[in-house]
């Protein structure tokens, strides 16, 4: 058969464009593709030579070559698969623009200029779709193949013009070998020159290590002869050495049963893959047959990087299909609150665009998301029950992950609330343990309706608090909230098993014993009798604060700030200061000790005249003291220093 050359239609040229610059946005992606599509050709002679021996030729040492020459700068893809006939060539990579393709391809171009994805899984891996991103990289390719259990060869070339050519052809064993004459810019130097075998290796290495045969690949050496005792022998030419070498591994850790996997595999395996210097915390392993087969690996790691809470930071999960690698940093598997997860997921089932790179949110993918949030929370509550020690450790390193989960849930909606209020932690003030909101209730006595918490950055800071006073004498447990996203995971929640929160620095503590409600009454009865005075505090204290009461809820201490119940808590306001955005101010309630000495003396200035200088810089003193015991410097801590040694001084 002499050549022939055959025209694409007219719109060939144009699709082929397509293609090549806008659905690959990676070009170093080419060699997977065909790699991918080798193993695929592999894979059909192995199905068909189940009830056809002959096919084989006597040969199933199936297995994937590559040939990077520098010198005529190609890189040769060849396979022993299945191969093609003539009529298979035309069909398959010679009529880039037969109808199914053209029209997939149309309604690509309709929906880019939509910004809206198409995809079509059964086109992946096929010749006419992945094949064309050789041309990335590309000047000419040339293809040469024979099917098994014939005879004939057939060589097909194109330079991607509109044009392609096919004559008949010699090849001794069955199979195609893929040429691609490379351009100028990626047979020089550097990441980008696919004639170096080391640049072939790497890629080979991150997109290819588990496809299922092995791809084949000599290196060159050269090297000193050594003499009998394996030293050097010195002054000799040095000599040229070839090495057969297997790039890839094969079997993925991952599809091999976990009964056959000793810990220490996985450690090493997970150490390797994601750049870990320690063992992780936990490992799991699934695999899932059915309406959608999957398998995933995922593993705790040992400890929280720095920047896990950066902006820096990209979560997400390891994506294959059918052991070929897809992305690196699939975020739409798992819920942001499940960040430190590492692992990867394997399924031939995912909806991938055409060029194999882009996922979309298919319903296969939230199926696998869902299924591995729900295993991943289970193992966690079985290990809160089971081994406490052991979820305690996790918490310390990334239990802010799902309080900050509880709080994204208020713009996320749906069940998060539900699936994370049993896995929180805080410290309590009962023995300075981390308890959950589960034992805490538990515990609480039947006349306490609500759960207390305090907000700061220690525990020592906490219970110096003068509002823990009476909940101290009481024997009333207190939460410590001491990290900043503590006090929005509570809001959110709000309450738990029907009992709201409560800062013990926010409006009246509502304690409902009999002791409480006296004291709660004396301190109404002092406030009228001392109306004008109180009044007076207030107006002396200008718009720093909203209120001023009689307290009562202290004891031994002069003075405490708190919040009006409806608005911001003092720590956050801090915290939103901290973020420079004093927008959100909390309403300050200056609160009085009505049995302390100070007190008294302050009555006695009052009485003095409420427009003296003595009057109204104790009020100062008293306010700032109350700011510096919530941990708050004042605005002017020099002014506030020179009244504090004027008072000393008298």
């Amino acid at each position: 058969m002499a050549k022939e050359t055959h025209e694409f239609q007219a719109e060939t040229r144009q699709l082929l464009d397509l293609m090549i610059h806008s659905i690959y946005t990676n070009h170093e992606i080419f060699l997977r593709e065909l790699i991918s599509n080798a193993s695929d050709a592999i894979d059909k002679l192995h199905f068909e030579g189940l009830t056809n021996r002959d096919i084989l030729e006597g040969d199933e040492n199936y297995e994937i070559f590559l040939v990077p020459d520098k010198e005529s700068r190609t890189l040769t893809i060849s396979d022993n698969g299945i191969g093609m006939t003539r009529e298979e060539v035309i069909e398959n990579i010679g009529t880039i623009a037969k109808s199914g393709t053209k029209a997939f391809l149309e309604e690509l171009k309709k929906a880019k200029e939509s910004n809206e994805d198409v995809t079509d899984k059964d086109m992946i891996g096929q010749f006419g779709v992945g094949f064309y991103s050789a041309f990335m990289v590309a000047e000419k390719v040339t293809v040469v193949t024979r099917k098994a259990g014939e005879s004939q060869a057939y060589k097909w070339e194109s330079t991607a013009d509109g044009s392609f050519t096919i004559e008949e052809c010699e090849k001794e064993k069955r199979g195609t070998s893929i040429t691609l004459t490379l351009a100028k810019d990626y047979a020089g130097e550097g990441e980008d020159d696919y004639t170096d075998p080391y640049t072939v290796e790497r890629l080979v290495k991150k997109y290819s290590d588990y496809v299922r045969y092995p791809i084949k690949m000599n290196f060159m050496f050269e090297e000193t002869p050594k003499d009998a005792d394996g030293k050097e022998i010195e002054g000799a030419e040095k000599v040229k050495r070839t090495e057969l070498r297997t790039l890839n591994s094969m079997q993925p850790l991952w599809t091999r049963s976990k009964s056959d996997i000793k810990e220490d595999e996985y450690n090493e395996f997970f150490k390797h893959q994601f750049h870990e210097w320690e063992n992780p915390m936990e490992i799991f392993h699934t695999k899932v047959e059915g309406t959608i087969e999957y398998t995933a690996l995922l593993a705790i790691p040992a400890h929280a990087p720095f920047n896990l809470y950066q902006t820096d930071y990209e979560p997400g999960l390891q994506l294959y299909s059918r052991h070929v690698f897809i992305m690196d940093k699939c975020k739409d598997l798992l819920p942001d609150y499940l960040r430190f997860m590492k692992g990867l997921v394997d399924s031939p089932d995912l909806s991938l665009n055409i060029s194999r790179e882009l996922l979309q949110q298919s319903r296969e993918l939230k199926t696998i998301g869902r299924a591995l949030e729900k295993n991943i929370l289970k193992s966690l509550a079985k290990k809160l029950k089971n081994s406490r020690e052991d979820y305690e450790k996790f918490w310390n390193e990334f239990g802010k992950s799902l309080k900050i989960g509880v709080y994204n849930s208020m713009y996320s909606g749906g069940d998060t609330i539900d699936k994370l209020k049993d896995l929180l932690l805080f410290t309590s003030s009962k023995e300075g343990k981390l308890v959950s909101l589960k034992e805490y209730t538990e515990r609480m006595p039947e006349s306490q309706k609500k759960i207390y918490y305090a907000t700061a950055h220690d525990k020592e800071t906490i219970e110096q608090l003068p509002q823990m006073e009476t909940l101290r004498d009481k024997g009333i447990e207190v939460l410590y909230l001491l990290d900043p996203v503590d006090e929005f995971a509570i809001e959110t929640l709000r309450e738990y098993d029907g009992k709201p929160f409560h800062s013990i620095s926010r409006g009246d503590l509502g304690l409902d014993d009999a002791e409480s409600e006296e004291v709660r009454k004396e301190a109404e009865h002092i406030q009228k009798e001392n109306d004008d005075f109180i009044k007076d505090v207030k107006e002396a204290l200008g718009g720093k604060v909203a209120d001023v009461k009689v307290s009562a809820r202290l004891k031994s201490s002069a003075v405490c700030l708190v919040a009006d119940e409806a608005g911001p808590s003092l720590s956050m306001e801090q915290t939103f200061a901290d973020m420079n955005n004093p927008m959100f101010k909390a309403k300050r309630i200056l609160e009085l000790n009505p049995h302390h000495a100070l007190f008294e003396k302050l009555k006695e200035l009052h009485a003095a005249g409420k427009d003296s200088a003595d009057f109204k810089e104790y009020c100062d003193l008293l306010y700032t003291q109350a700011l510096l015991i919530e941990g708050i410097l004042p605005e002017n801590p020099v002014e506030f220093a020179n009244k504090l040694a004027k008072l000393m001084a008298k």
